[in-house]
């Protein structure tokens, strides 16, 4: 089967290596890709949000399923517009990507549907403002409404910085004001056909930029799965009250949610509450989750975008894994690009995995595209060893001003805003 998977990042790398191990594979080919996904696929010159091009190219090649790896293209419906040229495609249609591309619908979904989450006020303007942050004890979470790539949120305890953050987003639409919620935070992806679904087991990201989990949001620094500190008996629990009454809304609603569901969660000491929707896998988490999925990718997303999912099990290795992302002098603020790459050879290992985000070749030399340039990941027995394969290949990635955390694989407790 020949896949065209959209996206040029560290999990659409992921993702496309997956469907590269398939025993259908017949061809992988990816919209834009990088220079890691160049070195098994076919990399098409084609932006995410180019429709006619890709129906194109799906036309031109063959193509017999679509992936759309990120956000922007699934919230622009491009999924629709596969569809309605009866193009089987993972991913959800506009409407079911305005639980991500809408923070204020998303929290609206929720209440609605009556799943747990934080208390919340929705702001349209700054006459709103004033009495929406009265509403809510220090600290305090200011979020932006539509898509900000992981960094339109703020932790405060300081009532000025929230209000110049909310008048700041303003500018762009809604805000959303909410209450602080102390816990951890896990992350768990659900493979949905519309009809049924499929949990991977729960990962655990780093947003912060720096050690400790301090510094400003990030699209995400890290992550690991399954996550050892997660008391597994909240399942039952976060199933019945989160999951199933979150594909029963969709339905509800006349959404054919075809694609994948994550589900961004506080354990606190009132139960499990959603923080977030997002409508794809998420990154880092998938590259922590992907490698430890052992059936047939073809297989199992051929059923997700033809609805027919009870066909498929869900195997998950028995391992840890650990991602760790490397990123660029400067990030998550301004950082430089086309920098040269040196990167240690790892074909023949098992249990390490290199994948790129936005690389390129110029000149015959590898260089960096973006500000999270790389997702190194480590496989083991037991979280020590995973982490130890993790930052041994993260420290043979050489660019300028190449940097990384070095906890990732410590618990993250989320209990203190700044």
């Amino acid at each position: 089967m020949k896949v065209l998977v959209v996206g040029s990042g560290a999990r659409e790398h992921a993702i496309a290596w997956k469907f590269h191990t398939s025993t259908r594979n017949n061809g992988v080919f990816c919209a834009p890709g990088n220079a890691g996904t160049g070195e098994f696929a076919v990399n098409l010159d084609i932006d995410v949000s180019d429709t006619r091009a890709i129906l194109s190219a799906v036309n031109e090649y063959g193509i017999k399923l679509v992936f759309i790896g990120p956000e922007v293209p699934l919230s622009r419906g491009l999924a629709d517009e596969l569809r309605k040229n009866s193009i089987p495609t993972v991913g959800p249609g506009a409407d079911g990507a305005k639980l991500e591309s809408s923070k204020a619908y998303s929290k609206e979904f929720m209440l609605r549907h009556q799943i747990p989450t934080a208390k919340a006020r929705i702001v349209k303007n700054s006459g709103e403002l004033e009495a929406a942050l009265k509403d809510f004890q220090l600290p305090l979470v200011v979020k932006k409404s539509g898509l900000a790539a992981g960094k339109g949120v703020l932790e405060t305890s300081d009532l000025v910085r929230a209000r110049e953050f909310a008048e700041s987003q303003l500018k762009d639409g809604e805000v959303v004001i909410e209450e602080f919620l102390k816990g951890y935070e896990i992350s768990i992806f659900a493979l949905s056909d519309g009809k049924n679904y499929l949990l991977c087991p729960p990962a655990a990201d780093y947003k912060k930029a720096g050690d400790g989990n301090q510094g400003p949001n990030t699209g995400g620094m890290g992550a690991v799965c399954p996550v050892p500190w997660f008391d597994a008996s909240l399942m039952p629990e976060i199933e019945e009250t989160i999951i199933r009454p979150s594909f029963q809304g969709l339905r509800n609603d006349g959404i054919d949610f075809r694609g994948i569901l994550y589900f961004g969660l506080m354990i606190t000491a009132e139960g499990p509450k959603v923080l977030e929707y997002n409508v794809r896998f998420g990154d880092p988490e998938a590259q922590a989750v992907i490698p430890l999925m052992e059936t047939d990718f073809a297989n199992l997303f051929e059923a997700v975008a033809n609805q027919t999912l009870e066909t498929q099990q869900l195997s998950i290795s028995p391992l840890q894994s650990i991602c760790v992302v490397v990123a660029a002098d400067g990030y998550p603020d301004e950082y430089r690009k086309n920098l040269k790459v040196e990167l240690p050879d790892i074909r023949l290992e098992k249990r390490q995995h290199l994948f790129h985000a936005s690389t390129m070749e110029r000149d015959g030399e590898l260089v960096t595209g973006g500000g999270r340039c790389f997702s190194v990941v480590g496989k083991g027995t037991e979280l020590l060893k995973a982490r130890n394969r993790c930052y041994e290949l993260a420290s043979q990635v050489k660019f300028p001003g190449a940097w990384y955390r070095k906890d990732i694989g410590n618990r993250i407790f989320g209990e203190d805003a700044d």
